[in-house]
Order: structure tokens, then sequence, then C-alpha cells
């Protein structure tokens, strides 16, 4: 039989390359001989590399530069796919770890990102993945667009980096100087949200209290986005303020969006585009996936929709195995493509209980699902 295994993580419990062995090891035990295709999934945050590195194969390029502070650090990107494809997350050079103890979104800046891409650019890759995920950051990306040749200026013509808390500084743009060694590369955004770049639900007033913004802060970090928003449009001729997931990462999203052209996708349909997931299923028996909780918020075109999306215009069978599922909100799961849903948790325990077993229990979960199978053949 042929398996493919693609689940997200179970957040502070199980990394998908954990789940992927787990559930390996019962298939071997029940149905020794298969095909076992594993393909850990990456959200964009940290591990993003090393995921589409086990996924696919590639190597890790390691490379110094500005963390979140402007601070010398040994950082890295991932090429796969015979060197045309690069991966960065910038969690690896302006993540929130990075910055523990010392948090502020108006003072960290994206800088090293842009660094990463001009050197994956440099080495002449067609295509550059950036996962926005886990960021310290709420400067718009402006600190990465300075790093690859972008101009900033103040009312006095002064060129300056801005960052989270100079934006509202920002009174002209010029692109004209971008490294022509990103022209004719493709761009592609990992963003799984589709939060607005400023406002009520846009990136300071949702993300900035966890990169350690306080309400005053906030307040000021917003408005320093409608600036730069108004700025990009006079420099662009386009409003990328509403664009959905454009206040990802501190609105990384919209810089992305401006500065380079970039496409935002889901993640997963990332992930499945870069290991060719529509032919790896043609002679597929199952697929089994999972993620933490089964919600509303899965619905959107998350892991398990995504992979079952795809999996439904081919009739195969998707198994998804979750640490929990409201019931009332997944119900049209079974239209979108998944055959079956299979909570791990066996007893009736708080979250804080249950989580110290999920290897237990997913090995546990996993064994029956495949003696299910089996029965049936």
């Amino acid at each position: 039989m042929k398996f493919v295994l693609i689940p997200d993580s179970f957040k502070g419990t199980l990394s998908s390359t954990q789940i992927c062995e787990i559930v390996t090891g019962r298939i071997e035990k029940h149905f020794p001989g298969s095909e076992i295709v594993s393909i850990p999934v990456a959200d964009g945050g940290e591990g993003s590399v090393d995921a589409f590195i086990t996924a696919v194969g590639g190597e890790k390029i390691s490379k110094k530069v500005k963390n979140p502070y402007f601070e010398d650090m040994d950082s890295y990107y991932g090429l796969i796919e015979n060197g045309q494809t690069a991966v960065i997350e910038m969690a690896s050079c302006a993540g929130l770890p990075l910055v523990e103890g010392r948090e502020d979104p108006s003072r960290t800046t994206t800088y090293g990102v842009g660094q990463l891409m001009m050197a994956a650019a440099r080495r002449g890759v067609k295509k550059i993945i950036v996962g926005l995920g886990g960021s310290s950051t709420n400067d718009g990306a402006c600190g990465a667009a300075a790093a690859c040749g972008a101009k900033f200026f103040d009312a006095d013509q002064r060129e300056f980096v801005p960052v989270g808390g100079t934006l509202s500084d920002i009174k002209s743009i010029d692109l004209s100087g971008m490294n022509q060694a990103l022209k004719n590369v493709e761009i592609v955004a990992m963003c799984d949200i589709d939060n607005p770049m400023y406002g009520p639900a846009g990136a300071a007033y949702i993300f900035g209290p966890q990169k350690g913004a306080d309400e005053k802060m906030v307040s000021e970090l917003d408005q320093g986005l409608v600036n730069l928003a108004g700025v990009i449009e006079k420099t662009i001729g386009k409003d990328i303020s509403q664009f959905p997931g454009s206040g990802a990462a501190g609105a990384m999203g919209a810089g992305m969006i401006a500065f380079w052209s970039a496409e935002l996708q889901m993640g997963i349909q990332t992930v499945l585009d870069t290991v060719n997931f529509d032919d790896l299923i043609l002679d597929v028996d199952y697929i089994i996936t999972g993620e933490g909780k089964l919600d509303s918020q899965s619905l959107r075109g998350k892991v398990v929709i995504g992979i079952a999306g795809r999996a439904k215009k081919q009739k195969k069978h998707v198994i998804a195995v979750v640490g929990g599922a409201d019931d009332n909100e997944i119900r049209e799961v079974y239209d979108m493509g998944v055959t079956a849903v299979f909570p791990i948790n066996r007893l009736p325990q708080d979250f804080s209980v249950s989580r110290k077993y999920s290897k237990e229990n997913l090995a546990y979960t996993a064994d029956n699902i495949l003696r299910l199978i089996k029965s049936k053949m």
C-alpha cells in the first residue's frame, strides 16, 4: 500500500516530523513493506527551512546578517529543487525568540530578511519562498527593502532605515535602486492569516501586544502603518493596506506585495506545490493529515482543508488525526474532502494533563485506524 503522511504540528506538543515518525512506526507494524511518503508541514515560522529540506531534499546555507536590533548574527536559508528555489523563514533573523527579554516592536527590523533574500538571489535562484511567521517586528518590511536597495526619506530628505517606531517619519520612497538580482525572481510569501495592514484587525492591534507593545505603543505603531500605506500608494499607485494578509508579521505581508510584487499564498498551498502533491497522490491509498485543533479557523484553508481540497479532485481517502475537534464547527469538512476525523485524546482530561501523553495517544489512535483499514481488506 501507499501512504502519504502530511500533518501539521500539534502546537506545544508534537512537531510535524514527530507525528510522521510515530504514524510511520504504526504503518510498518500493520502493513510491512508499504510505501510511506512523509512530508513535514512548514507553516512559515521557525523550522520551515528544515521542513522543506526534509520533504524534498536540499541544503542549508549559513549567512551572517543583522538580527532584529541591527546586530550581526549567524542565520541561514534553504536551497531546494537543485538550487533553483530558496526558502527563507523570517523568524531566523527577525524572530521573537531573538529578542527575548528586550521585546520592542518600535525598534526591531527585518533588515536581515532582506540580506537573506539578496544572498539567495545572488546564487541564481529562480524562486524565493519567504515564510511570514514568528516575527518580532512591525516595520512593514521596510528594513528588508532597505537591505535590497530601497531608499526611505524623511521630511528633510534624509535617508534612513525605518523601524516600527519611525514609520510615521517616512515622506517618500525610492524603489529605483532595488537590486537587479531580484528582478526576475519569483517571490512567494507563506501567509496563513488574512488581517489587513492597519486598524482594529491590523498588524499592530492584533499582534503588537505579543511582541511587547503596550496600549500606547500599539496606537503609535498603527499610525505608522497608516502613514506607510499612504506613502506606498503614492509610490506604486496602489492601495495594498486592506489586502488580505497585508498585516501578517508586522505588516511584512504588505511590504512583500509593495516592494517585490510577491504573491501571498496560504502556507499549505506553497508546500503542496513545492512537493508536487497532485502527482504524488496519483497512486496513493490513504493520505493521513492532521492538526492540533480542527475548528472554524481550519475551514479557511489551513493544512487539513488545503490537503483535502486537492485530494478530493482525485477522490482519495483523507484521514485527519487531530488533537481536538469542535464538532459544531467542522461538519463542512466532510463535504470538503475529509473522509474521517479522529481526535487522539482517549480520556476526558484537561489539555494540561493530556498534552503529556500526546505521543502515546497518537500512536494508539493511529494503531486503531490501521487495524480498521486492515479489517476491511
